[in-house]
């Protein structure tokens, strides 16, 4: 239940957020997500949480938070640590959970209710420490997927739990389909 005269915030966990969508086969459209939030109250603030991965030359989130950077949302980024695994494989991490939690506290004060995009059981405590404070909070994620993206005890702190896929229709658009290797970059007129 959102109220039209409420001061909100909007806290997005990047990666957490990603992975939900495509587990449901669709992409978020930033654009429509941040419309869709401002129709429901005073938007304060949309904060987009990501680690980076600063050596790489090219960063396939680069053009993503560049574009929200100009357009509305206050990014939270940081460099991602690379390392391999027992198994040989690289992997890369990045937590934004501290920073987030930090950011949603001290804007606590100023603000009526937060939208948390996660379904990370960690900001549990996080939840609660807010409604302790008077401000209520939801949840966007989904239990849709198998296994479910949320963890069912931040979805029980909750104030309301927003399913993602309920959302699908106002802020999403379908997946880019990849372009198969054996395509060039550049295609003609017939095609």
């Amino acid at each position: 239940m959102f109220y039209k005269d409420e001061r909100l915030a909007l806290f997005i966990d990047g990666s957490n957020l990603y992975a939900a969508s495509k587990s449901l086969g669709f992409d978020i459209d930033y654009k429509l997500l941040r419309a869709e939030f401002m129709r429901r109250g005073k938007l304060l603030r949309a904060f987009y949480y990501t680690a980076l991965l600063e050596n790489d030359e090219y960063s396939p989130i680069r053009p993503l938070v560049d574009w929200l950077n100009y357009n509305g949302f206050s990014m939270v980024t940081k460099p991602a640590k690379e390392y391999t695994d027992s198994q040989g494989r690289r992997k890369v991490k990045g937590n934004m959970d501290i920073e987030l939690a930090v950011d949603a506290m001290e804007l606590a004060a100023r603000v009526d209710h937060i939208v948390l995009f996660s379904g990370d059981g960690d900001f549990r405590p996080l939840v609660a420490s807010l409604q302790r404070q008077g401000v209520r909070v939801s949840v966007v994620s989904t239990i849709r997927s198998q296994p479910p993206m949320i963890s069912d005890d931040l979805r029980r702190q909750a104030d309301n739990f927003i399913e993602l896929e309920g959302l699908k229709e106002v802020i999403g658009r379908p997946p880019r389909e990849p372009m198969p290797e054996s395509e060039g970059a550049y295609t003609t007129a017939e095609e």
